[in-house]
């Protein structure tokens, strides 16, 4: 694969942008699920820069110098989050993040803010009039337009 000269460029980030797995919050999406559902759908490996499983647990899953695969037109500039859950037991879109990933995902957002204070935070949904999904099932900018 020939790298381009941008490639070897930092990257300016300017979104953190905020996804759900969009999975029931009854039925367990490990890490390594949702490993193996991005290699099947193609990517090399998980899209997400990180992960939060409902336990609380930040797994990192690609450096932030590495250009991520979780909104396509925006990969380029934004660092990506996902939390496990996103749907309730029936299977509808619900904010059904635990405590302990609230937590940790603010305490991720205060660490990434301190990095790039110019990020916005936002919902993948928040991104375009065209994407069609209620991820990340909560309003992502108002939360956390504090930090």
């Amino acid at each position: 694969m020939k790298k381009t000269e941008e490639a070897y460029l930092p990257r300016e980030i300017k979104l953190l942008v905020i996804h759900c797995s969009a999975t029931r919050c009854n039925e367990p999406f490990t890490v390594e699920q949702l490993r193996r559902e991005h290699l099947a759908r193609g990517f090399h490996d998980i899209g997400y820069h990180f992960y939060i499983t409902r336990d609380g647990v930040l797994h990192h899953c690609r450096s932030v110098s590495e250009v991520g695969a979780h909104v396509q037109g925006f990969n380029r500039h934004s660092i990506g989050i996902c939390y496990e859950g996103g749907l309730d037991a029936q299977g509808i879109p619900t904010d059904t993040r635990t405590t302990a990933q609230r937590f940790a995902l603010l305490d991720l957002l205060a660490i990434l803010r301190r990095q790039y204070p110019a990020a916005q935070i936002i919902g993948h949904y928040q991104l375009s009039a065209h994407i069609h999904k209620a991820c990340p099932c909560f309003d992502a900018r108002n939360e956390y337009k504090g930090l």
